[in-house]
């Protein structure tokens, strides 16, 4: 966003801004997020503390869904005449964007919003989300605010039995999401906090028991898979299927099971249900037309996510920055993704497509990138890897930008996490000699580290 200078619309001193007018998902779709993430245009004012959202004309286009809507903040208190000067270019630019063909009769209709809520609830409108789903996700939010909020256990136990239909799967897997967010941020307090909240959620409503129980029938069933081991044949396979104690586990069993339910596993259950007879039978019966139900979701499931994925690789490779897309989306890959991208380089490479090959390559080399461990990870495991003091020593001189004290406050958590890892139990002699290579390391960065400092 491209930066500029502001005045505070509180104490009207002069601050630095990033601000953002256009935002055209055509040609840049990390816009859509920073619009709906409420990350444009968000201004902070190191006098006063104002913090909050910018008032400024915004364009937002979406040629997929053929929308162009416009906001212009009635504060700043315009005139049409002046509203549409300041519109025009912002406009002129998304047909600038567009070939001639894609450009369709609603780009010369632009849809204006007199608020900036309205003009996001448009967008997420155009996305299936309607206000009445906005304004249950903020109830949601809010449900958790309180529950962190609260203290005592008892009263977080009444307030679950008051709010039981908010209590839905949206609800815990925002939950999850935040708790997540909470642990990969380095927010231990909040983490511990939310998982205690999530314990007694998970005990105390309906659905918490639910989704407590499915866990651990997934846990039951990857154990007895496990247990299996390489005897886990098809045979093997069916008797743990019939012996499954429940529909959880039976669901379980086909989830991590699936390969291994096929034509010829099918072909083993139906004979032996024509050398069966009276109830036996009939339960097995059942139980075909239930694995037959469930292998069906599940395929039906996979089929959709390819789907997705389909759409979204074909998406990226139109961008004009196969780049800088791929890095503003590399949420949404996922194991499916991947696969359908290596399927297309094999695809391209067998069909001497050089051209689609040049924008696949683009994408995973940005996958490779963003994979490959931060610089510190690597000179650690250099440094592992170095036979003597010296030759640490010397790594660190050739790294020495990268011997800081984050590098070395990394350095004293790996210390301390072995050291916590060998007084729990008793180590490996692998173990133990990455421990004592481990602790070399750091006594020769810490003398490193402090003659550096004492330059």
């Amino acid at each position: 966003m491209p930066q500029t200078t502001i005045n505070c619309p509180r104490c009207r001193q002069p601050i630095a801004a990033n601000v953002e007018q256009l935002f055209d998902v055509s040609h840049d779709p990390g816009a859509k997020q920073r619009l709906l993430g409420g990350i444009a245009n968000h201004v902070r004012c190191p006098y006063c503390g104002y913090e909050g959202l910018l008032a400024t004309p915004i364009v937002y286009h979406d040629a997929d869904k053929e929308l162009l809507l416009t906001h212009f903040p009635a504060e700043l208190n315009l005139p049409v005449q002046e509203q549409e000067k300041l519109m025009g270019p912002l406009i002129n630019q998304v047909l600038n964007h567009l070939p001639p063909e894609k450009r369709k009769a609603y780009l010369f209709k632009p849809q204006s919003h007199l608020t900036h809520q309205s003009l996001i609830e448009r967008i997420l409108s155009a996305d299936g989300i309607t206000p009445e789903m906005i304004k249950a996700q903020q109830e949601r939010l809010n449900l958790i605010d309180r529950l962190l909020q609260v203290a005592s256990v008892d009263a977080r136990s009444e307030m679950i039995k008051q709010n039981t239909t908010l209590l839905d799967g949206e609800f815990f897997a925002l939950f999850s999401r935040l708790l997540q967010a909470s642990i990969t941020s380095g927010q231990e307090g909040l983490a511990q906090q939310m998982t205690a909240v999530q314990e007694q959620l998970l005990k105390e409503s309906e659905l918490g028991r639910q989704i407590k129980a499915a866990v651990s029938e997934m846990e039951a069933a990857a154990k007895s898979l496990q247990e299996a081991g390489k005897e886990l044949t098809r045979d093997k396979l069916l008797e743990l299927i019939i012996a499954a104690p429940n529909e959880e586990r039976l669901k379980a069993l086909v989830s991590l099971a699936r390969g291994g339910i096929d034509y010829i596993f099918f072909q083993t259950l139906s004979e032996r249900i024509d050398k069966t007879r009276d109830d036996e039978k009939k339960k097995l019966e059942v139980l075909r037309e239930q694995l037959l139900d469930f292998t069906n979701e599940i395929d039906r499931q996979i089929e959709e996510r390819y789907k997705v994925a389909q759409a979204f690789l074909e998406e990226l490779l139109k961008q004009p920055d196969i780049r800088k897309t791929t890095q503003e989306n590399l949420a949404r890959f996922n194991d499916i993704t991947v696969s359908l991208l290596n399927t297309m380089l094999r695809n391209a490479t067998d069909k001497k497509d050089a051209k689609l090959l040049q924008k696949l390559q683009q994408i995973t080399e940005v996958l490779k990138e963003a994979s490959a461990p931060p610089p510190e990870m690597a000179l650690i495991e250099k440094l592992l890897a170095a036979t003597d003091e010296a030759s640490i020593d010397k790594l660190l001189q050739e790294n020495e930008a990268l011997v800081n004290d984050d590098f070395m406050q990394a350095l004293s958590g790996f210390v301390a996490q072995m050291d916590t890892q060998a007084q729990a139990k008793d180590i490996s002699p692998e173990d133990k000699t990455i421990m004592e290579r481990l602790q070399t390391v750091y006594r020769v960065a810490l003398k490193f580290s402090m003659r550096k400092k004492m330059r």
